[in-house]
């Protein structure tokens, strides 16, 4: 089931809509329509935040989100690029670009959560080797 599937799901079972929603979390109905409607999917934080409000694991709102990235991940993971590796190639710390991973705004992979407070960290060559300017 899909994010926006869950989301509807578990507000019909507790009689919410999207004003009753957008009230308990703080997130402007425009964005909620667009998680309904599965235009877009929420950051982590923001499906943490819904959960919270909606008193559900923030696992059962985003469930399918979970497996789509998982699967991707097994798909790269023998054909990435390591942290070490493009903290030094760009001249940052393997923290900052840990962070920039989990955070979802580095352009060239992605962070998935592991258990407990770890991460899993994906990067794609192809699309480093383009953001720092290299041919592949």
């Amino acid at each position: 089931m899909s994010f926006a599937k869950n989301l509807k799901s578990i507000m019909n079972e507790q009689n919410l809509n999207q004003t009753d929603l957008s009230n308990l979390t703080g997130i402007g109905k425009p964005s909620l329509s667009q998680y309904l409607s599965g235009k877009n999917l929420p950051h982590h934080r923001r499906i943490s935040d819904i959960a919270t409000a909606l008193g559900v694991s923030p696992q059962r709102l985003s469930a399918i989100h979970q497996e789509k990235t998982c699967e991707i991940s097994q798909v790269i993971s023998s054909q990435k690029v390591s942290i070490d590796e493009a903290a030094r190639r760009l001249g940052k710390s393997q923290q900052f670009i840990r962070i920039a991973l989990q955070n979802g705004v580095a352009p060239f992979g992605f962070a998935t959560k592991g258990t407990g407070s770890t991460y899993d960290y994906h990067i794609s060559p192809k699309l480093f080797n383009e953001y720092i300017g290299e041919k592949s």
